[in-house]
C-alpha cells in the first residue's frame, strides 16, 4: 500500500463502510436492525387499541342488555367507574382535538420498521387498522360519535345505577369481646 499526498493510506479493497467499527452500528441494540420487531409492535399498539373501544362499546351493549334483566354483574362498581373513564378519556380527546397517545405510538412504531401508518406487513395488523380507522369521514363526526356515547354511558350510570363499593357508606360495628 502507498500513501498519498496528504500521508492517508487507501481503503483495502472491497466492500468498505463510512462507519468506524467501534461505532454502535455492531450493537444488538441498534434500533436499524431490528424493523421487524417495530413493525409487531405497532401491531400489538393497534390490538390494544381495537380492545379498549371494544371494551366501551360492547361494555355499553351489555350494560344495555343486562339492566332489564337485572343482571348483578353489570353494577359491578369497578367495572362502570372504569367504563365511564375509557369514554371519557375518549370525549375529552375529541373535544379539545388532542390526538390518541395510542394512535400516535403506533405511528411511531409503523415509522420506525419503515411502514407507512396505514400498511402493515401482517394480515392481523391490516385487518385491526382496518377496523379502527375509517377514511375520509371529518372529525366532527367522530367527535359526535364519542360525546354522544360518552352520554350514553353517562345515561346508563343514572338509569341502572352501580351498586356501592363494599364497605363504602356502611358502618359496621364490631361487638365487642367480654
Amino acid at each position: 500500500m502507498t500513501n498519498d499526498d496528504a500521508g492517508n493510506k487507501p481503503p483495502p479493497a472491497g466492500i468498505t463502510s463510512n462507519v468506524p467499527p467501534t461505532s454502535q452500528a455492531d450493537s444488538p441494540t441498534n434500533t436499524r436492525r431490528c424493523p421487524m420487531w417495530y413493525g409487531i409492535a405497532a401491531d400489538l399498539m393497534v390490538a390494544i387499541h381495537v380492545a379498549y373501544v371494544a371494551y366501551v362499546v360492547l361494555g355499553q351493549l351489555a350494560i344495555v342488555i343486562a339492566a332489564p334483566l337485572r343482571w348483578e354483574w353489570a353494577r359491578n362498581p369497578w367495572f362502570r367507574l372504569t367504563h365511564l373513564t375509557a369514554i371519557g378519556i375518549v370525549a375529552y380527546e375529541a373535544l379539545y382535538r388532542l390526538r390518541c397517545p395510542l394512535t400516535v405510538w403506533e405511528e411511531q412504531l409503523r415509522e420506525l420498521a419503515g411502514q407507512t401508518f396505514a400498511g402493515s406487513e401482517t394480515f392481523m395488523g391490516r385487518l385491526l387498522h382496518d377496523i379502527l380507522f375509517v377514511e375520509n369521514m371529518p372529525e366532527i363526526a367522530f367527535t359526535i360519535g364519542y360525546c354522544g356515547m360518552a352520554l350514553l354511558v353517562l345515561q346508563g350510570l343514572i338509569m341502572y345505577p352501580p351498586r356501592p363499593f363494599r364497605g363504602w357508606g356502611r358502618s359496621e360495628v364490631v361487638p365487642a369481646v367480654a
